[in-house]
């Protein structure tokens, strides 16, 4: 997707003004090229030249009045002060300059009006004076220019207004649709944390959105910094899951999310890698109801599934399979309840130790891709373990807001990656330790800059990433800071794939014959701590792939499937079952005309009626014995009300709002309060 290039005349001051020959045009001759060469220099020139012409008619005309001396005079003065007045947004240099210009043209123009122009020391004045003042404003424009490509402060009036007085633009580069300033700021003056804070008066200067400027400081010096202006979104449309990046391929290469604004791959690494000085990944996925956390989470899933050394553990006790329902089949377990998330929990404690102990005896500082493959002495490989707990809230809420330290210090040494999934980190949901020791976030659209200071460190906050900003206006907008990614990476916009159910299904049969099991050494000790819990967990089955065969429906159904018997397709048996392809149809006998299907007109539904009929639905839910509802039991007759999910969810805000339903601790549920009688 490529755009008309924008243009950025506020901030790239180039050699402005100066008339770029075509040196193919040879028309004018050399008087024309020199011409057009001189032109910039000219406008001082003609000034102090019409000054002189015209103050022989002043002369003549006003040299005798008094009262012409008076309003001369006052006319000096008058736009002396004018020039000073309007020069308040330029440089002082500038203003300075003008002014002094200003009153030595007029106050000579009122002296030759008055005494005449060749009065005393009047023309050697003016032959001094007004070529000295001329020839300072060539100086002043030839000093405008840098030939090695290097911008002054010219132009700096915009800086100057946004707070970053006497800031240097030394150098542009303008893509597409994306521009980048490199910044000389004055020493001692100004710091990159000068540039941060001015960016959003920067963005409203540009006309820009506020993450649409980004402030990357220079590692070796704190006087410069790189301004980074992306103008258009070009997430807008989003961009579908275009398929396995590494089909068939180890955990240790880089899972594909999304993709960044000016194209770039979104992706992040699991395992780690001591020859590229990364860590293994421990990762806090955070973004407010809406802004397509989960969507984003299940998409890096997706990714994981189709790689053949990696076991993934997942859990969900507030949405149990509504979020996780397509990927069941390729998870090794899936705890969908609280007993069985504690039981997990549990679990991973201990098969902590005993991984690490296994990696110790062959060899392993850190897990790598060699060890998922069969060892020298013929023991089976220890695949990388990624514990996944999606809307996290509700574990700590149910367990111990510290219940994920422990595991977040040690895990990364045993080849397991925690990933911990929720709407906002705060000290209320999660302990500051837990957050410190996961170290990597993915963060989407949030409610404001306090919950963006839980999940993003204050390098990408001070570059300028602002998710509050998204709100859920913006699903699956995000930020990656993460082991691996650079930081110039951190405050940049990206988007996740929008992955369709179909594509997770077909991941999830097309990749399970290469899929890893779960190991000896992780199972014993998983089997150890919690028993049935992990040796009976439920193994959900694998969907069937489509064939050639199946209608356009659904999924083929192999348990339904007609029973092809034998038989012998020869042309020469007369039997009943045989039909030559090649033989020509019978005539038609007879025309049967079957009519279209009657389907209903769809009727709009007006805002009060919708209303009315939500209302209806809340009693009938009451009436049939439910205590909880949510936004999912009402869509299940939307085509009653013919209205979508956010129409739904604000009507059930309403409901709240007027104590026909509470908040439950479960994400998305409401109970039910009973109606209470009218008294007579």
């Amino acid at each position: 997707m490529r755009r008309q290039q924008p243009q950025f005349a506020q901030l790239d001051t180039g050699q402005a003004g100066y008339l770029h020959l075509d040196p193919n045009q040879h028309a004018g001759g050399v008087g024309e090229y020199l011409l057009h060469r001189m032109k910039p220099y000219l406008p001082p020139w003609i000034v102090a030249a019409g000054t002189g012409i015209l103050s022989g008619p002043a002369n003549a005309m006003w040299g005798e009045s008094a009262a012409a001396a008076v309003g001369l005079t006052l006319a000096s003065l008058g736009l002396t002060a004018a020039t000073w007045w309007a020069g308040r947004p330029t440089s002082q240099q500038r203003r300075l300059h003008s002014a002094i210009t200003v009153a030595a043209g007029t106050s000579w123009f009122t002296a030759a009006t008055l005494a005449g122009p060749l009065a005393g020391p009047l023309p050697g004045l003016y032959l001094i004076g007004g070529t000295a003042l001329a020839a300072t404003w060539n100086i002043r424009q030839l000093l405008r220019v840098n030939p090695e490509g290097a911008v002054n402060d010219g132009d700096k009036g915009l800086l100057e207004k946004v707070g970053l007085a006497r800031t240097l633009v030394t150098s542009a580069k303008v893509q597409p649709n994306k521009a980048e300033f490199e910044l000389q700021l004055p020493g001692g003056e100004l710091t990159p944390d000068d540039v941060s804070k001015a960016l959003p008066r920067l963005a409203g200067a540009l006309k820009v959105a506020r993450n649409a400027l980004r402030m990357t400081p220079e590692a070796d010096d704190s006087s410069r910094a790189t301004l980074t202006v992306v103008p258009h979104d070009l997430l807008k449309a989003g961009v579908p899951y275009p398929g396995p990046s590494h089909p068939g391929g180890s955990i240790a290469d880089p899972i594909h999310t999304g993709i960044y604004e000016d194209g770039a791959d979104m992706a992040m690494f699991f395992p780690g890698d001591p020859a590229a000085h990364r860590n293994a990944l421990h990762l806090l996925i955070m973004g407010m109801t809406g802004s397509g956390k989960s969507e984003g989470g299940l998409t890096a899933l997706t990714e994981v599934i189709t790689r053949r050394d990696a076991i993934v553990w997942a859990s969900d006790p507030a949405k149990a399979e509504q979020t996780l329902g397509p990927l069941l089949p390729a998870l090794d377990w899936a705890a969908l309840t609280v007993d069985d998330t504690k039981a997990m929990i549990t679990a991973l404690r201990a098969v902590i130790p005993a991984r690490t102990s296994w990696l110790a005896k062959y060899g392993y500082k850190q897990w790598e891709a060699a060890c998922a493959e069969v060892q020298a002495d013929g023991s089976p490989g220890m695949p990388y373990l990624i514990a996944w707990f999606e809307e996290a809230a509700k574990t700590i809420r149910e367990t111990d807001d510290d219940v994920f330290t422990g595991i977040a210090q040690e895990a990364r040494s045993a080849g397991i990656t925690l990933v911990v999934s929720l709407q906002r980190a705060s000290h209320t949901q999660m302990s500051t330790d837990t957050r410190a020791s996961l170290g990597s976030s993915w963060v989407f659209g949030l409610r404001d800059d306090r919950d963006a200071g839980f999940a993003l460190p204050d390098e990408a906050l001070d570059a300028g990433a602002s998710p509050q900003s998204w709100k859920d206006k913006k699903p699956g907008y995000s930020y990656l800071v993460a082991n691996g990614i650079p930081e110039t990476f951190w405050a940049t916009p990206g988007r996740a794939y929008l992955t369709p159910v179909d594509a997770m299904t077909w991941a999830v049969a097309e990749f399970a014959h290469l899929r890893a099991q779960c190991d000896p050494v992780t199972a014993k000790a998983a089997a150890t701590a919690v028993g049935p819990a992990f040796t009976q967990r439920t193994r959900h089955p694998l969907p069937a792939l489509p064939t050639e065969d199946d209608d356009e429906d659904g999924i083929y159904d192999q348990e339904n499937a007609p029973v092809h018997h034998d038989y012998d397709p020869d042309p020469a048996d007369d039997g009943d079952g045989w039909i030559d392809p090649d033989a020509e149809l019978p005539p038609v006998e007879q025309v049967v005309e079957i009519a279209p299907p009657e389907i209903p007109p769809r009727t709009k539904v007006g805002k009060n009626e919708a209303k009315k009929i939500m209302t209806e639905l809340l009693d009938d839910f009451e009436a049939a014995g439910r205590t909880e509802v949510g936004p999912a039991d009402f869509m299940e007759y939307c085509d009653r009300f013919h209205r979508g999910r956010s129409w739904v969810s604000g009507q059930v805000s309403e409901m709240v709002d007027a104590g026909r339903l509470r908040e439950t601790d479960e994400v998305g549920r409401y109970a039910i309060v009973p109606l209470q009688p009218v008294a007579a």
